[in-house]
């Protein structure tokens, strides 16, 4: 109750919290309304392939002040914070999904595309933004920078939406450059609005030594706090026997705290919290506890309510009309992002690793972009740089095509490219791809030579089983659908027991 001059005045206390109750109560109908409407529209449009982020993001610009909503959102501080919470959450749940065995396959051609590819997406990116739309060099820069890296969110939602069994080295590749690419885009950001706010414009004036170290230092530090807090928080678990705990919500409450609290302390101490609680959620992952395997259903709810918000909150924040203007350069840069700098950016990283061609045009496709440049993008609006809403505008363009365009045709690009696996079930799809014949990995292939008459193709093949031979030639770890062809004949991977092949394909 407020008191003024000795008296309590209770009716104005009551009137304040009605008005404030109100409020409450406007907002939270308001906020649960588009969830509800996201949701429902979402189901019914994904039936012809609209991702459901999309839905989301449209859901917030017809509420915001350009729709039919009306409402008056400007609230950048807000809306990074909670983004970010969002996204680290994400991760969280993308981490503690993915296996530690597709490493095998993806870690090394992932972290080229983590680093080299985000690099060299922002240069290309920046050349042609310089080259084609007159934008100055700082500006480009930050452009590129900002739209550099795909987004876990988009990625990891509609692979696991997708409802097909990909092959495994395409799925995994793109699952840890999404989990792992977000600090070298954050720090790429931070660079380009460092040398906007110190008037540098020439290339000569910037430090590269002390770049290399402030990536090395975000990097370094993430890793080393998720490694260390990940293996103390699996020991407390195991050893308070937690994963007996009955109620589920609260360990998954719990695990999610632990997650947050890593990507805050990581954040204070100059590391990259996006890649620490992604390292953290994939260390306890791992750990074959019954754990994981409770919370999973919950975390994923937390994940998907993160999502929802977060592309509600940044449809409210987008202005359509402002971004109208922005229409030429943004469609521009955009399809020259997915036709053009993308593969330019994914096909050096991959060719030495021995991706086939389908396979790196699969990747390059995938290049999601979603909540993370509207985030970064939120990042010059707040440090007070030159032309911050452009940066903005140009970022939202290119998450509504990429999501509009790659999105809605992941399933039908890996159809078209023979990247989609048949299932166990189906014996048609099955023989169409391994062929009617199978044949043990650990059979000597100086016998399989013999039995079918291959002298003529195999040499020096008569010490080594199937499963080293075919690992020989393909020089790559293999997963299932990897083929290996000499004359009239096809070795295909059908079945992996861990690193060797089981199980192989033989088709004439």
């Amino acid at each position: 109750m407020r008191l003024s001059s000795g008296v309590f005045t209770p009716a104005v206390t009551l009137d304040v919290m009605e008005s404030t109750l109100e409020l409450l109560g406007l907002s939270t109908l308001i906020g649960a309304t588009l969830v509800v409407l996201s949701i429902l529209l979402g189901l019914i449009t994904s039936r012809a392939g609209m991702p459901l982020l999309l839905v989301f993001l449209a859901v917030g610009m017809l509420a915001g002040e350009d729709g039919p909503g009306g409402i008056q959102f400007d609230n950048h501080q807000l809306s990074f914070w909670i983004a970010n919470i969002a996204l680290a959450v994400i991760l969280l749940d993308g981490g503690l999904r993915t296996p530690m065995a597709i490493f095998r396959v993806a870690l090394k051609p992932a972290m080229w595309l983590a680093t080299v590819g985000v690099f060299l997406t922002c240069a290309l990116l920046a050349i042609l933004a310089i080259i084609l739309f007159d934008l100055p060099f700082t500006l480009a820069l930050l452009f590129g920078a900002i739209v550099s890296s795909t987004d876990a969110a988009a990625v990891f939602s509609l692979l696991k939406n997708l409802g097909l069994k990909l092959n495994e080295r395409v799925e995994a590749t793109l699952e840890i450059e999404s989990g792992i690419n977000d600090p070298m885009a954050i720090f790429l950001t931070l660079l380009a609005i460092s040398l906007l706010s110190n008037g540098v414009m020439d290339l000569h004036e910037i430090d590269w030594f002390g770049i290399l170290g402030m990536l090395v230092q975000q990097a370094g530090i993430g890793l080393l706090l998720a490694y260390i807090w990940g293996r103390a928080f699996a020991k407390i678990v195991q050893h308070l026997k937690i994963e007996n705990h009955r109620n589920h919500g609260i360990n998954a409450l719990l695990v999610l705290s632990a997650g947050i609290a890593i990507f805050g302390l990581a954040t204070v101490l100059g590391g990259s919290g996006f890649l620490a609680i992604y390292v953290f959620g994939l260390i306890l992952g791992n750990q074959k506890t019954r754990l994981v395997k409770t919370i999973v259903p919950a975390m994923d709810g937390l994940a998907w309510l993160f999502q929802a918000s977060m592309f509600l909150l940044l449809g409210l924040l987008a202005t359509p009309s402002a971004v109208l203007q922005s229409l030429g350069p943004g469609l521009g840069l955009a399809l020259l992002l997915m036709f053009v700098v993308r593969p330019l950016a994914v096909i050096p990283c991959l060719v030495p690793f021995r991706y086939t061609p389908k396979e790196m045009l699969f990747v390059s496709w995938v290049g999601l972009r979603g909540a993370v440049p509207i985030i970064l993008a939120i990042f010059p609006v707040i440090a007070g740089v030159d032309h911050p809403r452009l940066m903005l505008d140009l970022a939202l363009l290119v998450v509504i095509l990429s999501l509009l365009m790659q999105g809605s045709t992941i399933g039908w690009v890996a159809r078209k490219l023979d990247l989609v696996l048949p299932e166990a079930s189906d014996v048609r799809g099955q023989r169409q791809i391994f062929g009617s014949f199978t044949l043990d990995g650990r059979a000597p292939m100086a016998e399989v030579v013999a039995f079918y008459g291959l002298d003529a193709e195999v040499d020096d093949a008569a010490e080594l089983t199937l499963d080293e031979w075919l690992k020989q030639q393909l020089g790559k770890p293999p997963v299932v659908g990897d083929v290996y062809s000499v004359p009239n004949v096809s070795f295909v991977v059908k079945e992996m027991s861990g690193a060797n092949i089981s199980k192989v394909g033989f088709a004439q």
